[in-house]
C-alpha cells in the first residue's frame, strides 16, 4: 500500500505510511481506544514534520482502525500511574509533547484530513480540530469529560472551542464553557452546526471514503460522500438558554445564573454533570476560558493550558478523579476543596497570561 518509505510494522500504535501522494496515519492502539501516550505523540509528530517537507505528499489522512472510535483522550490512567510513582517529569513531558503535536497539526501546511468514526474525547480532539478537514459520522461524538476527573479542558480546546464556526454562522465563549464543563456528548448534527465538523459521511461509507481521498483526493470523496442534508442540531434549541448562563467571567457567576434560570430541565440536565465534576476544575475552566478568549494564538492557549494543568496535576484531585472514573468506577470522587467557595481562584488566575 505504499510508495514510499516511512512505513512502521502493523504492530506500532501508529501505523505510518505513505500512498499515492497522502500520508496516512492509522491509530492502532484498540484495547486502549487509541487513547494517546508518549509513543504515539511522537509518532505523529515526526511523520508530519518529514511530510511538511516532501513535495510528494499533498496531504495526510488521520483515522482510526478501531470500529468503536477515533481516539478516547490522552492516557490519563498511565499518566496518573506515573504521577503516584513519583515521576513528575515523565508525565509533563507527554503533555508538553502533545501540545506540541496540536500546535503541529494547527501549523501544518497542506490538506489535513481527520475521519472521525465513533468516540472523539479529551486529547482526540487535539489531534482532529486543529486539520484543515475534519469529517464525521452518524455515530460520532465529541465530549470532554476533564471536569470528572480533576483536570482542565486542554489539547488547545480554550482555544478552539471560542473560535469555531459551522452553519450557525458565529462563535460563541459561552457555548464554549458549556462543552468543556458539562461534558456534552455532540453528535453529528452538533458537530457541523458548531463548525467543529467539517462535513459527515455515513459510518459505513468510512472505508470507501477513505480510500476515495487516497485515490482521488478529498475534494472528490467528499462530492460522492458526504451528507448535504444534516439533521437539526439540539444544541440549536438551547443556545439561548446556554448563552444566558455560560455568558460569566466567573464560576461563581455561572453558578448562581444556574440558580436564576427559568429553564429547571436545563438546569437539572447541568447540576446532574456537575455533581461529579471537581470544583477547582470548574473554576480553572471559567478563568482560562476567559483568559484564552484574549490570546493571539493557538500557542499561547496551549501554554496557558500547560500551566494551569501542570498546577491541577499537583493536586489531589487529578489523581483522585483518574481513580474514580477510569480506575475503580466508583462513581464517589472525593475531591478537595469539595465547594465552589473554597477554591482558590486567585492562583490560577495568577498563572494566566
Amino acid at each position: 500500500m505504499t510508495d514510499g518509505a516511512m512505513t512502521d510494522t502493523q504492530d506500532r500504535q501508529v501505523i505510518s505510511s505513505v500512498c499515492n501522494g497522502t500520508g496516512i496515519l492509522e491509530l492502532n492502539r484498540p484495547k486502549a481506544l487509541n487513547s494517546l501516550n508518549l509513543e504515539m505523540v511522537e509518532i505523529i509528530h515526526r511523520a508530519l514534520d518529514a511530510w511538511a517537507r516532501d513535495d510528494s505528499v499533498t496531504q495526510v489522512l488521520i483515522y482510526s482502525n478501531n470500529p468503536k472510535g477515533f481516539c478516547a483522550g490522552g492516557d490519563v490512567r498511565a499518566a496518573r500511574e506515573q504521577s503516584l510513582a513519583g515521576n513528575k517529569a515523565g508525565v509533563d513531558e507527554f503533555f508538553r509533547k502533545e501540545y506540541a503535536l496540536n500546535d503541529a497539526i494547527d501549523k501544518f501546511p497542506k490538506p489535513f484530513i481527520a475521519l472521525m468514526d465513533g468516540v472523539v474525547m479529551g486529547g482526540g480532539t487535539g489531534i482532529s480540530a486543529f486539520g484543515s478537514h475534519r469529517v464525521v459520522t452518524e455515530k460520532t461524538f465529541v465530549s470532554m469529560p476533564e471536569m470528572l476527573i480533576g483536570f482542565i479542558t486542554d489539547v488547545g480546546m480554550t482555544y478552539f472551542f471560542q473560535r469555531m464556526v459551522g452553519s450557525r454562522g458565529k462563535a460563541s465563549r459561552a457555548l464554549a464553557l458549556y462543552l468543556a464543563t458539562t461534558a456534552y456528548r455532540m453528535k453529528a448534527a452538533d458537530l457541523l452546526w458548531t463548525g467543529y465538523a467539517t462535513h459527515q459521511i455515513a459510518s459505513d461509507d468510512a472505508d470507501a471514503f477513505r480510500e476515495a481521498v487516497i485515490e482521488s483526493g478529498y475534494a472528490a470523496a467528499v462530492e460522492k460522500y458526504a451528507n448535504t442534508n444534516p439533521d437539526t442540531a439540539p444544541l440549536a434549541s438551547q443556545i439561548e438558554t446556554i448563552e444566558e448562563v455560560f455568558a460569566q467571567d466567573s464560576w461563581a457567576k455561572v453558578v448562581t445564573a444556574l440558580e436564576q434560570c427559568a429553564d429547571k430541565a436545563f438546569v437539572a440536565g447541568v447540576n446532574d454533570t456537575l455533581k461529579h465534576a471537581s470544583p477547582t476544575s470548574l473554576v480553572a475552566a471559567a478563568e482560562i476560558f476567559r483568559a484564552n478568549a484574549q490570546v493571539d494564538s493557538l500557542a499561547d492557549a496551549l501554554d496557558n493550558e500547560y500551566r494551569v494543568g501542570e498546577y491541577l496535576r499537583g493536586r489531589p484531585d487529578f489523581d483522585e478523579g483518574v481513580r474514580c472514573v477510569l480506575v475503580d468506577r466508583d462513581d464517589e470522587p472525593q475531591f478537595q476543596p469539595d465547594t465552589i467557595s473554597e477554591v482558590q481562584e486567585g492562583e490560577i488566575r495568577e498563572l494566566l497570561r
